[in-house]
Parts: C-alpha cells; sequence; structure tokens
C-alpha cells in the first residue's frame, strides 16, 4: 500500500532525470499525466543540457535546472545552487544511479520517491524517503509509468506533445518545401557504439530507397566523431546523395522527422522521438532488448531484430548482447522498408 501522502498530486513537483534523449521522450508522458491530473502543478526539470534544449518550451515543463555532468563535481555545486532557491512538495527521482541519489539528496522536499531497493544501483536507494513496490523488468515506458501508478494518477492517454510546436512550424514548412519527395530519415550513429550499424550498410540501404521507393534520404543526428566519420562514409559511398542535416539541434531533429514519411535508426533517441512524432520508424536493434527499448506500443512489425537468435523468444531484460548489429544485412533492412511501403505509406504525411 503506497503512504497516503503519494496518493495525490501536488503543486511542486521536481523531477530528477538527468540521462540521455531517448529516457527524456520517455519522461515527457509523466509530466503531461501529472498535468493532466493537477493542472497547477508547477514541474521543475533536473537535466542535462542536450536533452534540455528539447524540452525548454515544453507546456508541461515550468522550469528546468541544468545539470552538466562535463563540469566534473562543480556540476554538484552549480545544482545546489540552484535547489537551495526552492522549494518541493515532491521529488521523483527516475534515475537509478549515485550521482543523481546526490541531486536527490540536494533538493528540498518532505517527499522523494524512487525505485525500490532492489533497482535503485550504487545507494540510490538513501536519497529518497519512498519507494514504488518492486516490479519485474518491463519496456523503460513502463517503468516510468510505475511511479504515476504510486501517485494514483493513470498513463493513458498517452501524451508525448513532442512538437513541433507553433514558433516552429514556418521552419518544418521551408524544410519540406525545399525537397519534392517523401523524406527517409537515417539516424547513422548513437552514443554508444555497440548500438550502431556500418555507415557503408547505411549508403547501401540509402541508394535502394532512393532508387526503388522514389525517396529523398535525409541523414540526421549530431555532430560528434563518430557521427561525423558515419556521415562521411555514408555521403563517399551513396551513388545518390543523401541530404546531410547533421547538427541540426533537437528541436529542428523534431520538424525534420515529424516531416519524413519513413525514420531508420539504431537504438538512440531519435527511434523514440519518431514513435512520439507517430512516425513510422524502422528500429535495428541488436545490442539492446527491443522488448525493453524498442519502439513503444508501435510499429513492431518494423523491427529488425538482431538481438535474438532465430525462434528465440528471449525474455525481457537488462541484459545487452555485444556484437548483434553487424548480423543486420542491407537487405534485413530494406525487407522493412517493404512492409512500410505495404502497411504505412498511404498514409504518410508531409
Amino acid at each position: 500500500m503506497n503512504p497516503p501522502e503519494l496518493r495525490v498530486v501536488p503543486d511542486n513537483i521536481c523531477i530528477v532525470m538527468m540521462s540521455a534523449v531517448g529516457d527524456t521522450v520517455h519522461v515527457l508522458p509523466v509530466i503531461t499525466a501529472l498535468k493532466r491530473v493537477n493542472p497547477k502543478t508547477r514541474i521543475s526539470w533536473v537535466l542535462q543540457p542536450g536533452p534540455a534544449t528539447l524540452v525548454r518550451g515544453h507546456r508541461a515543463v515550468d522550469d528546468v535546472i541544468i545539470f552538466d555532468r562535463a563540469r566534473g563535481l562543480r556540476a554538484f555545486a552549480d545544482a545546489r545552487a540552484e535547489l537551495a532557491q526552492r522549494h518541493f512538495n515532491l521529488v521523483i527521482n527516475l534515475q537509478v544511479y549515485f550521482k543523481a541519489g546526490i541531486v536527490t539528496g540536494l533538493a528540498r522536499a518532505p517527499v522523494k520517491l524512487g525505485f525500490d531497493r532492489a533497482r535503485a544501483r550504487d545507494m540510490n536507494w538513501l536519497f529518497t524517503t519512498r519507494k514504488i513496490p518492486p516490479h519485474a523488468v518491463q519496456h523503460v515506458q513502463d517503468q516510468y509509468f510505475e511511479f504515476l501508478a504510486a501517485l494514483g494518477v493513470p498513463a493513458d492517454p498517452i501524451e508525448w506533445d513532442l512538437g513541433p510546436w507553433p514558433q516552429e512550424r514556418e521552419w518544418r514548412g521551408n524544410f519540406v518545401s525545399s525537397i519534392d519527395r517523401p523524406i527517409a530519415s537515417i539516424v547513422v550513429a548513437t552514443s554508444k557504439p555497440d548500438k550502431d550499424w556500418l555507415p557503408e550498410r547505411w549508403a547501401e540501404v540509402a541508394d535502394s530507397l532512393d532508387r526503388d521507393f522514389g525517396m529523398q534520404v535525409v541523414l540526421v543526428g549530431g555532430r560528434s566523431e563518430r557521427e561525423l566519420a558515419a556521415e562521411r562514409i555514408v555521403l563517399e559511398r551513396a551513388k545518390q546523395t543523401p541530404r546531410s542535416m547533421l547538427g541540426s539541434g533537437l528541436r529542428k531533429l523534431v520538424s525534420i522527422l515529424d516531416a519524413s514519411s519513413l525514420v531508420l535508426s539504431p537504438d538512440t533517441g531519435p527511434l523514440h522521438m519518431s514513435v512520439a512524432l507517430n512516425r513510422p520508424v524502422i528500429s535495428l536493434m541488436g545490442y539492446t532488448n527491443p522488448k525493453r527499448t524498442g519502439p513503444y506500443r508501435r510499429f513492431h512489425d518494423l523491427i529488425v531484430d538482431a538481438y535474438g537468435d532465430p525462434g528465440e523468444n528471449y525474455p525481457i531484460s537488462m541484459q545487452n548482447r555485444p556484437g548483434r548489429m553487424m548480423r543486420i544485412e542491407a537487405r534485413h533492412v530494406m525487407e522493412k522498408v517493404q512492409v512500410w511501403s505495404d502497411r504505412y505509406r498511404r498514409a504518410a504525411v508531409r
């Protein structure tokens, strides 16, 4: 039984989630649900600078507190200074790591809600006053919804409200008008090499999308060293040169993905952004378990599953399987493109 003080949505909540873009997208339906139940709720969110650019200006995010891990120990001092100016009724710690525990400890609130002790690794449980009940491993999105259940808040209808927002629609319109064919966006790399696919195979897929499906390929992502290296190989190898939009920034990426008829992505933030935008996404999964980190409730028929062996009915787990992305060949991806063409293409939007 949850304590009585957790069965309400208070007026001032702090969210601690300082992870990457994918997790940031998963948090959005949590905060929109909290706002739906109590529109007066003021939500402050502690997160990293990159993901902050994605959610700053969101209708359900009232306050952003930056935790810049690149600053090392100074990041905690910065967060402490910001949190000292605020008082909350409730802190929700959606992470299980020690650094998130420290930030949770720095926030002033009578109730601090976190994961059960079994899941709160790195002594994270020491910094919370209440725990959600233990639960078997499930999809990351459902895992975050456990916090809503502890507050008696229904998760459905699930709302991301990722955009494009009104002030961004002109840029989206100009981008779409510059391309005269349906757009297929390719996410060239991720934050972890084990989740990446070979860029020369992306080049094969890009040519097939252009030649066989009449699509304009757009390369998307950031400008990290690995992303730029992948971009260079794709542009060198592809016979029909894709358009590169690397480094466009997360808010413009929302518009690009929203304008795409199809997105192709490994397990990384833009995959989950595409799901939030309800844009068909072909997910290339090998390193991570697609039942836990794959597209949520949508487009499962478009998953290229190299995580499991043929015929394997693997459980949902946090186990990673290195080396599996190399099992995916260009033909496997194009088979899913054909599935998209048969089932989704007529509904494509511009």
